[in-house]
């Protein structure tokens, strides 16, 4: 494939600099540079400028109200909202969800579900993983049992990002116990204002609420809630993660970092000279930014080939692994460079007499948080481990 912009693809980058330019808040963008924790509000906020826009939802098929975007404006676009330090979509409805109701739902479903995803009516959360059920997912055990028109659900899901927030959670859920174990799981849509649900906090190592454990007990679910057919919910669970997984290798995110790292080792200095002077320190840093370049052209080859029909199988668990590989490789290399400063608090703050000035002009307090949040990268949308397992079965048939 060409790896050169055309000239449509230039003028389309030009469009969205122009955009973000125009319409990016300002408070929302510094938050995303100083890594801070976003609210539900400023999602909600940016939701509605890109909606108004049309740019919400690029990858939906247009009479849905995505776009005609191919892979590589759907690349420029992510990439240059990175940039500019807009926040990345919360994913849960509009990138995982929906996907699986425009493929697999019915056109009730469609009708139902999509408008209020696109105009942030909905807010969605992901119920896969469960304490016994993670990495080795066809193993859960939460179950729901038909009766009349409903079913019955009864378990626990853990890991549920934002839960707190959302107003309806998709899960997986065994539908057929005595069947093998893909082949007893159904896809159901649950509200989460539904009697019977618990929603406990899980507090993360950088202090942060930001998933949960989510109980179900006897919660009536609609028949109608389905989605596709009983004990088929795998397919739409395997359609999902492969939707997930190549979205994990996070491109434009991992770009706008790594140039966050070379002006922060160009303005460090040890003994007087720059960090980025130290030889070792540079032969690092090109060595993820080769890496960096290497997946980039992978990811825009892959999608080249979905835009043609492709399904993305082992290739979006090798874009996971590298990609989060080179993202955690980027956060370490930043919070090895601060050093001290790069602490979620400094010592000294915590003296009575301490002023609020800020105590050293390189003290950048949210590299901490942010290198801690970020091990949980090779982990979640399926560990690193079971990928490369996917890998050597599919592609190295081993």
């Amino acid at each position: 494939m060409n790896v050169n912009y055309t000239a449509e693809e230039l003028a389309f980058r030009d469009e969205v600099r122009a955009f973000l330019s125009a319409e990016l808040p300002t408070d929302i963008a510094q938050k995303v540079k100083l890594g801070k924790h976003l609210s539900k509000e400023d999602h909600q906020r940016w939701q509605k400028i890109l909606s108004k826009r049309g740019w919400y939802a690029p990858g939906w098929p247009v009479e849905f109200g995505g776009t005609t975007w191919g892979p590589v404006e759907k690349h420029i676009f992510d990439e240059e909202c990175a940039a500019f330090g807009a926040p990345r979509s919360i994913p849960f409805g509009v990138n995982m969800v929906a996907p699986v109701i425009i493929k697999f739902g019915t056109e009730a479903q469609k009708a139902h579900y999509l408008p209020r995803i696109l105009d942030g009516t909905d807010w969605w959360c992901q119920g896969y993983s469960e304490p016994g059920a993670g990495s080795d997912l066809a193993s859960l055990k939460t179950r729901a049992v038909r009766d009349g028109d409903h079913y019955i659900v009864n378990g626990q899901k853990t890991w549920t990002t934002l839960g707190q927030h959302a107003d309806w959670i998709f899960c997986l859920v065994r539908t057929d116990p005595e069947a093998q174990q893909q082949r007893g799981i159904s896809f159901l849509l649950i509200d989460m204002k539904t009697p019977g649900i618990t929603v406990r906090p899980i507090i993360t190592l950088d202090g942060d609420h930001e998933v949960n454990e989510v109980f179900f007990q006897d919660v009536k679910v609609p028949v109608e809630n389905l989605v596709g057919e009983e004990n088929k919910g795998w397919t739409c669970a395997k359609y999902l993660l492969t939707h997930e997984r190549t979205g994990l290798a996070g491109i434009g995110a991992s770009k706008a970092a790594l140039a966050g790292l070379k002006r922060a080792a160009t303005r460090l200095q040890s003994g007087g000279k720059p960090l980025l002077d130290d030889p070792l320190l540079r032969l690092q840093i090109a060595e993820v930014e080769m890496q960096l370049m290497a997946i980039e052209m992978s990811t825009l080859r892959i999608l080249a080939a979905a835009k043609e029909g492709g399904v993305p199988g082992a290739e979006s668990s090798i874009l996971k692994v590298k990609g989060t590989e080179i993202r955690q490789a980027i956060t370490n290399l930043r919070r090895k460079i601060i050093g001290p400063y790069a602490l979620p608090f400094l010592e000294e703050e915590l003296e009575l007499d301490y002023d609020g000035d800020k105590l050293h002009e390189d003290a950048t307090p949210g590299v901490a948080p942010i290198y801690f949040n970020m091990r949980k990268l090779s982990i979640f949308g399926g560990s690193n481990e079971i990928q490369k397992n996917i890998v050597a079965k599919m592609i190295l048939e081993l």
